[in-house]
């Protein structure tokens, strides 16, 4: 594999950029070695600046559901650019969008279009607190909202990754507004509630976390979480940044069964595009302005370009609901050859999958927590890593991160995925 246009890029970017990247789990710094600079994507497929190609399973951190640059979401975009990028003044698209996304998650009555996740789940947090008119909120160790001062507390994937559980920058009154809890531990949550009576607006929650590996909320403790909520008056928040329409239509709250009162959306609702949104319970969302008096704004929001994208993604999904049953064929198929490969060389790692989403963790036993999570052999994917990688299959550079599978990956595909899985596990043991 020939990496010489990528590690000039490197040696270049490193100049200008802090650590050559804009988003630290680009910089392959758990994982070892120069980040590969990627030229294009289709399909199932990206082609590095030196021309090497590889089966992919990051899909730009889970929004192309239909693998890279599908044509009706290109030829969406072509179509409205002709129009403007931006106008900063209503367009219908939005309301469009709007109506679709209520369609499609009965739980939101009304939604507010942002540029980001990070920004859907402050402004969440903001309404909530805004509409309770209390200030503490509760989150998950090892779930990761964005980098919102408040939320980089104990978070999961790049903050984990790095060995960065706070941040300097962060300050001890935001941090002291936020609470936390052990994921799929109920009793935990029940102590902080005790402990700070009448005081908390919101819980929010990844339902499928994604971000400490793929961990899925347990039915019994996210049922209870639910009751407990609304005996205590507090908002629950689902971060459905990652799982909204790529677990299920109606996200995780329809594979769990539970209706949280806000919900936040990332790029999948945009076609892969920078787009958030965030939404829910009409009687919350009309506190937002201009039409009450909780405060959030956005220049670029709803613009043309991520709303017509947006549209072509998930107009293809209502359109084709049978969408999920192949995403579902596709990923049970990849995890019963990888669990065979398990069975063959005598691991006992640990493989979760929900739907489209998985993650292989270098360890024995069940994961269901971050206390779980953490006990990852993290050296031993970073070869794993690089071993799959000399193979043409390019995976997340990071131990606490998901593979996301697309309707674009072949049974060609899946099949040197888990044939390059068999032999990056055989040459580990010999390592």
């Amino acid at each position: 594999m020939k990496t010489l246009k990528s590690d000039a890029l490197y040696n270049e970017a490193i100049k200008y950029i802090p650590c050559g990247v804009n988003s630290p789990v680009r910089a392959f710094k758990s994982v070892g070695g120069i980040p590969l600079f990627i030229n294009r994507g289709d399909g199932s497929k990206i082609y590095d600046v030196d021309g090497n190609e590889f089966i992919e399973y990051i899909g730009s951190w889970g929004p192309h559901l239909f693998g890279h640059n599908p044509s009706f979401i290109k030829e969406a975009l072509i179509q409205v650019i002709e129009n403007g990028t931006s106008f900063g003044a209503p367009t219908e698209l939005e309301i469009k969008m709007a109506k679709l996304i209520s369609e499609l998650v009965p739980s939101v009555e009304m939604v507010r279009m942002v540029n980001s996740g990070t920004e859907a789940t402050m402004s969440a947090v903001r309404a909530a607190r805004g509409y309770t008119g209390k200030e503490k909120f509760i989150k998950f160790e090892g779930c990761y909202h964005g980098h919102a001062d408040y939320f980089l507390i104990k978070a999961g994937s790049g903050a984990l990754t790095l060995g960065i559980p706070t941040s300097p920058g962060v300050t001890k009154g935001n941090a002291a507004d936020t609470l936390l809890a052990d994921y799929n531990d109920i009793d935990s949550v029940k102590s902080l509630i005790s402990k700070n009576k009448n005081e908390i607006a919101a819980v929010i929650i990844e339902p499928v976390a994604g971000n400490m590996g793929v961990v899925k909320a347990a039915d019994a403790f996210i049922k209870e979480l639910r009751q407990i909520c609304d005996e205590e008056k507090i908002v629950l928040i689902f971060d459905e940044v990652m799982t909204g329409f790529r677990v299920a239509k109606g996200g995780a709250q329809e594979i769990l069964g539970i209706t949280p009162d806000l919900t936040t959306f990332g790029k999948i609702i945009g076609g892969g595009l920078p787009v958030g949104a965030f939404g829910g319970k009409k009687e919350i969302m009309e506190m937002i302005a201009p039409s009450g008096p909780i405060y959030q704004a956005g220049t670029l929001s709803g613009n043309p370009l991520a709303m017509a994208a947006g549209y072509a993604a998930l107009n293809h999904i209502k359109n084709h609901p049978e969408v999920y049953n192949l995403l579902e064929e596709k990923s049970l198929y990849l995890e019963k050859g990888i669990k065979e490969n398990f069975k063959s060389l005598k691991k006992n790692y640990a493989l979760n999958r929900v739907g489209s989403m998985s993650t292989l963790f270098f360890t024995e036993g069940k994961v269901n927590s971050f206390k779980d999570a953490v006990k990852s052999d993290t050296k031993l994917y970073g070869k794993y890593f690089h071993e799959m990688l000399i193979r043409g299959i390019y995976l997340a550079p990071a131990q606490f991160e998901a593979a996301f599978v697309s309707t674009a990956h072949s049974k060609d595909d899946l099949d040197k995925t888990i044939k390059a899985n068999f032999e990056a596990l055989s040459i580990l043991d010999k390592k």
